[in-house]
């Protein structure tokens, strides 16, 4: 059975890759052949365009479906399905987004509710994934003693980046049994990023206070650090609705699917500590 990997350079699928290694037959689809992870087959193609895409799924069993957030996200997510009904792919596991729905608060939901709406109306089989809020989102927010938190005061069920990825690698390595599901995935806690000052005290060995940054507040930093315009506005949008508490809830899935606990924020921030900033 061959699984094809798509947006293998990013952090998500990166780690897909990860939770899979040991299983045969993987391969990558990458746009740039010298940026190909090491170890798997690779072949080159992009989402965007079509003609690019038949030799990247021939012989193709299951699809692991990540295309990149943005306007024309729905292309690109079209686009795969086009080429997998050609090549024979019985199954596709799609990476959607939390809360995805037509009268989601950000486009990106909107967008995505687009492309699972096409995925579960399609002759093909089909697992759905939306996970929350990852908890990598929070990588370099500590300068010295401060924790600068977005998105500010709202709770949230996020989840590890790693546990999405063994989520992931649960469902494609037996798809059939995942057969029509839409999967919505949190952490173990939802938590306000204040009250998480106390567990990075302890990983730093001093105190660390909170300093919460509005989504006004956040937007025009996104653009300094070289994020595109539209992905900033997303990602403000995101923040405006997680600080008034749309991302605080949290659900069993993880668990009833994996068979064991997702990683707690404790767990994350120690892992992570070197990355947080500080």
């Amino acid at each position: 059975m061959t699984i094809l990997i798509t947006g293998a350079n990013g952090n998500v699928s990166g780690e897909v890759l990860r939770s899979l290694e040991g299983t045969a037959d993987l391969r990558v689809l990458v746009r740039d052949r010298a940026k190909a992870p090491s170890g798997v087959e690779v072949a080159v193609g992009d989402l965007h365009h079509p003609e690019t895409l038949d030799q990247a799924f021939e012989g193709v069993d299951t699809v692991w479906l990540l295309n990149a957030m943005g306007p024309d996200s729905t292309h690109a997510s079209s686009n795969a399905l086009w080429a997998a009904r050609k090549a024979g792919v019985r199954h596709i596991v799609r990476m959607s987004a939390i809360g995805a729905g037509h009268d989601a608060p950000t486009r990106n939901g909107r967008l995505h509710i687009l492309s699972d709406t096409e995925l579960a109306a399609s002759d093909l089989g089909w697992t759905i994934i939306r996970p929350a809020y990852f908890m990598q989102n929070i990588l370099g927010s500590v300068n010295g003693d401060t924790f600068y938190g977005a998105p500010g005061e709202g709770r949230v069920g996020m989840i590890d980046v790693r546990d999405i990825a063994d989520f992931a690698a649960t469902v494609l390595r037996d798809p059939a049994r995942h057969e029509g599901e839409t999967y919505t995935i949190t952490g173990p806690e939802s938590i306000r990023l204040r009250d998480m000052t106390d567990t990075l005290s302890e990983v730093y060995g001093r105190p660390i206070t909170y300093q919460p940054v509005s989504p006004d507040d956040a937007y025009p930093a996104m653009l300094k650090a070289g994020m595109k315009e539209w992905d900033a506005a997303v990602s403000k949008e995101y923040l405006k609705a997680y600080d008034a508490g749309w991302g605080d809830y949290t659900t069993p899935t993880y668990t009833a699917v994996t068979g064991r606990p997702g990683r707690t924020f404790a767990q994350f921030a120690r892992d992570y500590a070197y990355k947080l900033g500080g």
